[in-house]
């Protein structure tokens, strides 16, 4: 079981294409994830099961860089809450999205950061350290930051409550990650026996999230001539590009903007699409973006760590040495993402 777990870990891009097909082909297969059992919401349960297993996965530790290194992980923060959000506005603007598409480019844009950013760093051979605690800040920020955003950016054209959405969040995340943590706190020996299948359960939670919302609206999505599948790709790849950038400009080593980096361009889109489904119901499509997102982040990261280990490190980093150090394993240990 734990070497079936560890593949679908691995191959999660791949997984996660093949279930935005299935979404496409079969578009009630996945109807499920979007209704409700006994008045829960499956799909906040599916989301709060991937949070519950983030939390059982971080620690005190997770947090040391903000004393040790507070400067760098304010300025990786601060970029993963300006830049994306600011593309997303940008990007609907200049594609002239409609307000669904809009809502749910926003939702991605100003979401934290994504869960699978510290297997990609580690990959990479970036700071897995620096990648983990932003991580971690940026989604204990969230139940603020995201919502606020959000208004900021599309409240004075799409109504919709942001203190709803801060109480949903604190629901869907902060509840769960708190329970995480007292399981790893109490009893630490299931918490790590857990540690080698939460990843293929986050992985296959988030892959029924994109059936379920692909799915929903096939044909709108078939209707959209490819439009909103460049503006995901554009809100990546852009989102990589400038925080690379950002990091360079603060003046950080190449392992830290290689994590800042990675950090920015992958987002929490599981949780844009839980948000998009429970605060703009009105808008079915506003889901998509984060549901195409999901599986688009994790191939464009697997590419990116492949050009980071074989090229780019080679060339610009004057401390690669081509092997992961133990401190780096470790690390990942505390991620599992």
């Amino acid at each position: 079981m734990k070497q079936v777990c560890a593949l679908i870990g691995k191959f999660f891009g791949v997984i996660a294409i093949i279930f935005l097909i299935i979404g496409l082909t079969m578009p009630t297969s996945f109807s499920w994830v979007l209704g409700n059992v006994g008045g829960i919401s499956v799909l906040s349960v599916l989301l709060g099961i991937i949070m519950f297993g983030m939390g059982m996965t971080m620690s005190a530790h997770d947090f040391v860089l903000v004393l040790k290194q507070p400067k760098d992980v304010f300025f990786g923060v601060c970029a993963q809450y300006f830049v994306m959000p600011f593309l997303a506005f940008l990007l609907s603007t200049v594609f002239r999205l409609d307000p669904a598409l809009t809502v749910g480019v926003v939702l991605v844009g100003t979401c934290p950061g994504g869960t699978s950013s510290n297997v990609i760093t580690f990959m990479s051979k970036g700071d897995v350290p620096l990648s983990v605690t932003i991580t971690s800040i940026s989604t204990l920020l969230s139940p603020i930051m995201t919502p606020l955003l959000t208004y900021l950016i599309i409240g004075q054209r799409i109504s919709f409550n942001p203190v709803s959405m801060f109480l949903s969040i604190v629901q869907i995340v902060i509840v769960p990650i708190a329970l995480g943590l007292l399981v790893k706190r109490f009893l630490p020996k299931l918490a790590q026996g857990a540690l080698d299948y939460l990843p293929a359960v986050s992985a296959m939670a988030i892959s029924f999230l994109i059936a379920g919302i692909i799915g929903a609206s096939r044909d709108s999505i078939l209707n959209s001539s490819g439009l909103i599948l460049l503006v995901v790709i554009l809100h990546n790849c852009l989102g990589y590009a400038l925080g690379f950038f950002i990091g360079h400009l603060c003046g950080m080593s190449w392992k830290k903007m290689v994590a800042v980096s990675i950090e920015v361009g992958m987002q929490n889109s599981g949780l844009a699409t839980g948000l998009a489904k429970t605060h703009f119901a009105a808008l079915p499509m506003a889901g998509v973006p984060g549901a195409i997102f999901s599986a688009w982040h994790n191939i464009s990261g697997a590419g990116l760590a492949y050009l980071y280990v074989n090229y780019l490190n080679k060339r610009f980093d004057s401390e690669y040495e081509g092997v992961e150090s133990p401190s780096a394993r470790t690390s990942l240990s505390t991620a599992h993402k």
